[in-house]
C-alpha cells in the first residue's frame, strides 16, 4: 500500500512478515498527532509503527524504501512501468462478464502474471495499468509472501461505495516511481464491491493495512498515482526525483503532474 515495506508491486511497502526483524514507520492520525507503536508477526491490519527521529529519518528511508526492478519475470511478458509513462494516466476499461467467462480467460490469466510480478518486486499489491494494460483490475497479497497463496485477492471493476471518516498518514512508495516516497492521508477503513475472476459479487469492509493496500492500487485504476496525494511540501520535496525519472523514462506523450 503503498503503507510502509518494501517496494512492493504497486505500493512501496516493508513487509515486516517476511523480514527476520521489525521494521517501523511513521503513521500519524488526521489530528496529525503522532503515536508510537510496534508490529510483530505477520502483518496486521494496522501498519503503524515507531516513528522516527530527524537524525535517522534519511538512513531509515534508504533501507525502507530499497526499490526491487525484477526487470525480466520468467514466465511472463509484463514488466513495471516507470513514471512518466502514459499508461499510468490512461483511462482504464471495465472487464466485461464476456471477458472473465471466456474458457481462454485472458484476464485470469494476467492476474496470475500480476501476482508473479508483484512477488518477484517483493510487493504486496499491482494493478493492471502499472503494467500497460489498462483494465479494472488489481491483486495484493498484504503478506508479501507467494506461499501464503490463501491471502492472495484478485479483484475486478472494484470500486469503493463508503469511506471511514477517520484518517490516517502512512509513508508510502511506489514501483513505478523508483528511489521516492512521501506521507499519503488515507481513510482507516472503507466498504468495497468488485467482481471475482468468476464473475461473482464481492462486497467487503477493508481496514487498516489491508485498507491502504486497496486504496493506493484504486487510485491506480483511477489514473492517480500517491504522489498526487502529497501535500505540497511533499511535492516539493519529490520534485528533483520526478525530474530525473522524466529524463530517464520520460518522452513526448508523458503527462505530467
Amino acid at each position: 500500500m503503498a503503507a510502509v515495506s518494501r517496494s512492493r508491486g504497486g505500493l512501496a511497502v516493508r513487509a515486516f512478515a517476511v523480514s527476520p526483524c521489525t521494521h517501523g514507520s511513521k503513521s500519524r492520525s488526521s489530528t496529525g498527532s503522532s503515536r508510537t507503536t510496534r508490529t510483530t508477526g505477520s502483518p496486521t491490519n494496522s501498519r503503524t509503527t515507531s516513528t522516527s527521529t530527524s537524525s535517522t529519518t534519511s538512513g531509515f528511508l534508504t533501507q525502507l524504501f530499497g526499490e526491487v526492478d525484477p526487470g525480466v519475470v520468467e514466465g511472463t511478458d509484463l514488466r513495471i512501468l516507470k513514471y512518466p509513462h502514459p499508461a499510468l494516466r490512461a483511462p482504464n476499461a471495465e472487464i466485461t462478464l464476456e471477458e472473465m467467462q471466456d474458457s481462454n480467460s485472458e484476464v485470469a490469466s494476467l492476474a496470475k502474471d500480476m501476482l508473479k510480478v508483484m512477488y518477484a518486486s517483493e510487493g504486496v499489491g499491482l494493478a493492471a495499468p502499472q503494467v500497460g494494460v489498462n483494465k479494472r483490475l488489481m491483486v495484493y497479497n498484504p503478506t508479501g509472501d507467494k506461499n501464503k497463496w490463501l491471502d492472495e485477492t484478485i479483484l475486478v471493476n472494484p470500486k469503493i461505495v463508503e469511506y471511514s471518516q477517520g484518517q490516517d498518514t502512512e509513508t508510502e512508495g511506489c514501483l513505478s516511481f523508483p528511489d521516492m516516497s512521501g506521507d499519503v492521508l488515507r481513510s482507516k477503513w472503507i466498504k468495497v464491491e468488485a467482481l471475482s475472476l468468476k464473475g461473482k459479487k464481492i462486497k467487503k469492509k477493508f481496514q487498516g493495512w489491508e485498507a491502504r493496500i486497496f486504496q493506493h492500487e484504486y487510485d491506480h485504476l483511477d489514473g492517480v498515482v500517491y504522489v498526487d496525494r502529497l501535500t505540497e511540501e511533499g511535492k516539493t520535496k519529490v520534485q528533483d526525483r520526478l525530474q530525473e525519472l522524466i529524463q530517464e523514462f520520460g518522452d513526448d506523450n508523458a503527462a505530467a503532474l
